[in-house]
């Protein structure tokens, strides 16, 4: 056998990055409304930017601080009735980005409608995988929907009603959490995120290795225990699936929704046809998202 001194080379660094389970950060770029929008305009011409005035019935608390790790301060934004005489049922929704991007501010539009309908809804910042691998961006979730139960009486919030909705890695996101019990979710809305970061359908690759801490391979661990089709159980709540065209947004959902249904849970998915992965950001899927959530948490929380 002849060896090559530069392959040789190569070979052992690819080894010694697979062992450690180091992974290369992905060339993430900006992910916003605006952004997709410019994205999509070229390949669906018919397609316009979300453009809607905030709704007078509605308040909006912007950049509350939820928690303080180590000096670093995580934010939210609340949305909420003006109208106090009544208890309304909660949201708290997760931006999407690949882990790796995104902000609270492209929760805007939908948090903004969905407290026009009557919900109160908290925006969260959480911590990226460049500051914080997994389970940290999750455990901020869990602790911006603590933080809004503790504060109920300020935003008229029943606190017994809680549901999580999440787009993208978002979605992912507001699933495992809203999948394991001690948080006591009453329904999940998931537009667009697998499942399953280990079932045979998953595609999942460089984003997930980055927040996860390695491949597959590597660390499984991670993988299984942040795949919330492995916690489906009789007491998982009325869960909404809301998807684009593209196959691999939909890793799971079809053995979740079993799972669900054979425990008689409410579950349903809407799947809007010849549509690219973020289809919520741009007009007409926005409108169709609004509605397909709000007719579904009307019929499970109110």
């Amino acid at each position: 056998m002849i060896f090559n001194k530069k392959h040789t080379y190569i070979s052992i660094f690819f080894v010694g990055t697979m062992a450690f389970g180091q992974v290369n950060r992905p060339n993430a770029s900006p992910y916003s409304n605006e952004g997709t929008f410019e994205k999509f305009k070229k390949k669906y011409p018919f397609t316009t930017p979300i453009d809607r005035p905030v709704p007078q019935n509605i308040r909006i608390d912007k950049d509350v601080e939820y928690t303080n790790i180590n000096g670093l301060s995580l934010k939210a934004d609340v949305y909420y009735p003006i109208n106090k005489s009544e208890k309304h049922a909660g949201i708290a929704m997760v931006h999407g980005g690949g882990w790796i991007s995104g902000s609270k501010e492209n929760e805007k539009f939908m948090a903004m409608e969905l407290a026009s309908k009557g919900f109160v809804v908290i925006a969260i910042g959480y911590r990226l995988a460049d500051v914080a691998k997994y389970p940290a961006g999750v455990e901020d979730i869990e602790t911006g929907i603590q933080w809004l139960k503790r504060n109920h009486k300020k935003y008229s919030l029943d606190k017994k009603k809680i549901a999580v909705l999440g787009e993208s890695a978002g979605a992912q996101i507001a699933t495992l959490v809203g999948v394991k019990s001690k948080n006591k979710i009453k329904a999940i809305v998931n537009v667009d995120g697998i499942v399953s970061f280990i079932h045979p359908e998953a595609e999942e690759s460089t984003y997930a290795s980055y927040w996860l801490g390695g491949d597959r391979n590597v660390n499984l661990k991670n993988w299984t225990e942040a795949s919330p089709l492995e916690y489906v159980d009789k007491n998982t709540p009325p869960t909404l699936f809301i998807n684009s065209s593209q196959p691999r947004f939909h890793a799971g959902r079809d053995d979740m929704m079993k799972k669900l249904k054979s425990y008689n849970i409410t579950t349903e998915f809407h799947e809007i046809k010849d549509t690219p992965h973020s289809f919520w950001s741009a007009e007409p899927w926005f409108t169709e998202t609004l509605n397909h959530t709000v007719d579904f948490l009307n019929k499970v929380l109110k």
